[in-house]
């Protein structure tokens, strides 16, 4: 169940940051009475410590899995912010690098979750792939 988690936290903050990353190519021209970082307010900013206890729950992490896990994403948040900030990427390469970020991110929660807990949370990144269309069966994956 902790490898679901970890996939579906993964797949929202890719889909927020896909989406976020594409609004200013679409939008306008600044207006000169509202500057454009308050237009994006309705994205909620990352918070690790939320993040952390909603996984602590489920996936039943300990205190020693919490205090591990909460610094893990709070610098994949931090990566992530600094990524958005910067305009001069393309759309790809802000897309290949979020998936970097979020790669590595997974690597280093597999150093503190169990196997059962880390495919609980890749199971629950699944479970939100697709959010907002219908979703297509898919065959259990073989390993």
């Amino acid at each position: 169940m902790k490898r679901t988690l970890l996939p579906a936290a993964l797949a929202l903050v890719l889909a927020g940051s896909v989406a976020f990353a594409q609004q200013p190519q679409t939008a306008p021209a600044p207006d000169a009475q509202q500057p454009a970082a308050p237009a994006h307010h309705h994205h909620h900013a990352p918070n690790p410590q939320h993040e952390t206890k909603r996984l602590a729950k489920q996936l039943n992490l300990s205190a020693d899995q919490q205090a591990k896990v909460e610094p893990i994403l709070a610098d994949r948040d931090q990566k992530l912010t600094a990524l958005h900030a910067d305009t001069t990427l393309a759309p790809q390469d802000m897309h290949q690098q979020m998936k970097a970020i979020h790669e590595a991110t997974e690597q280093q929660l597999a150093t503190v979750l169990t196997p059962d807990q880390l495919q609980q949370l890749k199971s629950m990144h699944h479970g939100h792939r697709g959010h907002g269309q219908e979703q297509q069966p898919t065959a259990p994956p073989t390993a």
